[in-house]
């Protein structure tokens, strides 16, 4: 099995040296004993991290994400404690698309504002429209 140590990690996984230290103190990879001197990951880990930053980049938190690769690791963990977390995580993204509804439809009102007077920024502020006066 290939090892890694922290650097190469790093670069494989295409994250910084800090953010292995930050995840192995949040418990998201186990920090490897360093026997030979240096720590050395097992290639698990550059999937892992991967996966961890995929998930941020969709939105879930490290609590979310650690709870997710418990259950992957967890062979007691049914589908049914899979879907729980989906359905919490599906909530949670339906009201930021209606929150997003919202942003375009009150930047759509800025665009017309502001095209109809290109002068005067009363007739496009943005505030007014965020608060639906546009």
């Amino acid at each position: 099995m290939k090892q890694y140590t922290i650097g190469k990690l790093a670069a494989e996984a295409s994250v910084g040296v800090e953010t292995i230290r930050f995840y192995e103190r949040k418990g998201l990879i186990k920090k490897p004993s360093g026997k030979t001197g240096f720590r050395q990951y097992p290639t698990e880990d550059v999937q892992r991290i991967r996966f961890i930053k995929r998930a941020q980049e969709l939105g879930f938190t490290l609590k979310e994400v650690q709870d997710l690769l418990h259950i992957n690791t967890n062979p007691k963990a049914t589908c049914g404690d899979v879907q729980i977390l989906a359905e919490l995580k599906l909530q949670e993204v339906e009201e930021k698309i209606k929150d997003l509804e919202k942003i375009r439809t009150a930047l759509k009102k800025i665009d017309r504002a502001c095209a109809k007077s290109k002068e005067a920024v009363a007739c496009c502020r943005i505030t007014d429209c965020f608060e639906g006066k546009c």
